[in-house]
């Protein structure tokens, strides 16, 4: 929500727009969500505006619910190595914690 709650209305709109896309469709484009090469069961949410690129990470519990991690504004061609890391340790604590419920 930090990340979210900073960006400019136009970029809200579109991942709004992307989520209901995620939501409703049952096969996204990869230009919106799109597994991660090398981390299992690690997806990025894929929003372009403006010339600006913006991603959020996330996983799918059961295959249905969405969860929802990091996001982050892409300023380079590679993703950085510490928002990967990051989005797994989230998604790491999200299973234990499930599991220990």
């Amino acid at each position: 929500m930090e990340f979210y709650s900073k960006l400019p209305k136009g970029v809200k709109r579109k991942i709004q727009y992307v989520f209901e896309l995620i939501k409703q469709v049952d096969m996204v484009p990869k230009k919106f969500l799109a597994p991660m090469a090398g981390y299992e069961g690690l997806f990025e949410i894929r929003v372009e505006y403006q010339s600006n690129i913006y991603r959020i990470f996330c996983c799918f519990d059961k295959g249905k619910l969405v969860i929802l991690f990091n996001g982050f504004q892409k300023k380079s061609q590679k993703t950085p190595k510490k928002e990967i890391e990051k989005a797994e340790q989230i998604k790491k604590e999200y299973f234990e914690s499930k599991h220990n419920r």
